[in-house]
C-alpha cells in the first residue's frame, strides 16, 4: 500500500469530540514526525455553526486555539478513502469493508460543565494517542 494513512474524526455536528480529536492528531502527527505520512479529515453529517465554546475553552488549557476552527460537512465518498475512521458514539455509518471504523461512544460535550469537558477531553487524548500507536506501526510496516 502507498500513500498517507489516511484517520478521520466525525461526529454529528463537528463541533466538539471530533474537533478536540482532530487537535490531538495535529500534535500526535507532529511529535512522531508523521508529517506527509498521516492525513487527517473531520465533519460531521450536521455541521454546527461553530466550535462549542465549552470545548474552545478546555482545549486552550491544553495549548490548542479552536476559536477559528469551522464545523464542516463530510461525505461518505471522502470517510471511505479513509484508512480509518473515529465515530464519537452519535453514527450509524456504513462504509465499505476496507475501512476500519470505531465507535468512541463518547458523551457529547455541549452544554456540560466544564469538569466534564475536561474529562471528555482527556479520555480523547488518550483514544488518539493509542490510535496513533496503530498508525506508526501501519506506517513503519508500509516502508
Amino acid at each position: 500500500m502507498t500513500g498517507p494513512v489516511r484517520v478521520a474524526f466525525v461526529c454529528v455536528q463537528n463541533a466538539g469530540r471530533s474537533q478536540m480529536s482532530t487537535a490531538f492528531a495535529e500534535r500526535e502527527r507532529e511529535r512522531r514526525g508523521l508529517d506527509g505520512e498521516v492525513e487527517i479529515l473531520t465533519g460531521g453529517t450536521d455541521p454546527a455553526d461553530r466550535v462549542h465554546e465549552e470545548v474552545v475553552e478546555v482545549m486552550a488549557e491544553e495549548g490548542f486555539d479552536l476559536s477559528d476552527r469551522s464545523p464542516r460537512e463530510v461525505s461518505t465518498g471522502e470517510l471511505e478513502s479513509c484508512d480509518h475512521v473515529a465515530t464519537m458514539g452519535c453514527s450509524t455509518l456504513a462504509l465499505d469493508a476496507g475501512v476500519d471504523v470505531r465507535d468512541w461512544a463518547l458523551d457529547d460535550p455541549d452544554g456540560e460543565d466544564t469538569e466534564r469537558v475536561r474529562a471528555i477531553r482527556d479520555e480523547i487524548r488518550g483514544r488518539v494517542s493509542g490510535l496513533f500507536d496503530e498508525i506508526e506501526r501501519e506506517v513503519a510496516a508500509r516502508e
